[in-house]
């Protein structure tokens, strides 16, 4: 039998106070653990945040039992989930760094000349590559850039997405897959456009980094709040970069392959063992070593 009603202990000498608790949420479930132990018990309620149980004296030994057997199974219920923990790679200066090379490579080649000799050996020519099997190009091209404003606005854009991006993958899983959908999507591209197709330009590595974004957007919901923030803020850039960026030797259908690779190649982080992945410290930096490896090679290529 439960009393809710107010008189003071000291009405009935046989009972004592086995409980003083501040919350109701506390008073019901004790109440609820000694009526399943079929212990009679009164709760006094003196105030909001002043709540007592009595039970017969006799009965006290058995209720403050009860009492400690439900705390101590119970302590850690429901279990806390658990959180991935936090990471972030040791070297965070490299989206400046890469995009400063892209600056100073630039700085180098000059604006898109007919006979320079740059963009010559390392601009996207699809009869290079479908004829020649000059798959360099499709590596070299990312690194060439038509004038300053087409430089500036893959480069302003370019470092922060970059950025951001090898925050959740770490330098050398993510600029390898930067590479590897980059690549794919100028080879679908020259597919497409079959020959006579000359491209250059950073933004087809841009627009897979946006996709891979999206995709992990939905992987890291519950951990990566700030990934949801930018969200828009980045497809309101694509879209201005799809509808405005377009220039003489710049084409959409980079962009929209690089996109659509990056939308599939993020789902690589859905996998069980990404995080063990993300943290080997030796596989970032292989992964990092062959790509930076790979663009070098390429321009080594391009000029042998």
């Amino acid at each position: 039998m439960i009393d809710r009603e107010n008189p003071p202990a000291s009405d009935n000498a046989s009972e004592e106070l086995i409980i003083r608790v501040t919350e109701p949420e506390s008073l019901n479930t004790v109440s609820l653990v000694l009526a399943a132990a079929d212990i009679t018990h009164r709760i006094r309620i003196v105030s909001r945040k002043h709540m007592e149980i009595y039970v017969a004296a006799s009965l006290r030994e058995k209720a403050l039992w009860e009492i400690t057997a439900y705390t101590e199974e119970n302590d850690n219920w429901p279990p806390r989930p658990k959180e991935s923990p936090h990471f972030s790679p040791l070297f965070r200066a490299m989206s400046p760094f890469l995009i400063g090379c892209l600056a100073g490579l630039h700085g180098l080649t000059g604006d898109w000349q007919p006979q320079a000799l740059w963009f010559v050996k390392g601009a996207g020519n699809s009869d290079a590559i479908l004829n020649n099997s000059e798959i360099f190009r499709l590596v070299t091209a990312l690194t060439l850039h038509a004038d300053l404003v087409h430089l500036l606005s893959n480069c302003v854009l370019g470092v922060f997405l970059l950025h951001f991006f090898l925050q959740l993958t770490g330098n050398g899983i993510g600029l390898f897959a930067m590479l590897l959908t980059s690549v794919t999507a100028n080879y679908l591209n020259v597919l497409v456009h079959g020959p006579g197709h000359r491209f250059v330009g950073f933004s087809t590595a841009i627009f897979s980094i946006i996709g891979m974004l999206c995709t992990m957007s939905f992987a890291f919901k519950s951990t990566r709040m700030a990934l949801h923030f930018f969200m828009p803020i980045m497809a309101g850039l694509a879209l201005l970069a799809l509808l405005g960026s377009e220039g003489e030797r710049t084409d959409l259908g980079s962009h929209l392959f690089g996109l659509l690779c990056g939308l599939i190649a993020g789902n690589f982080v859905r996998l069980p063992f990404f995080p063990a992945l993300r943290a080997s410290f030796w596989l970032q930096t292989l992964l990092g070593a062959i790509t930076l490896f790979v663009f070098y090679g390429s321009w080594l290529l391009a000029f042998s």
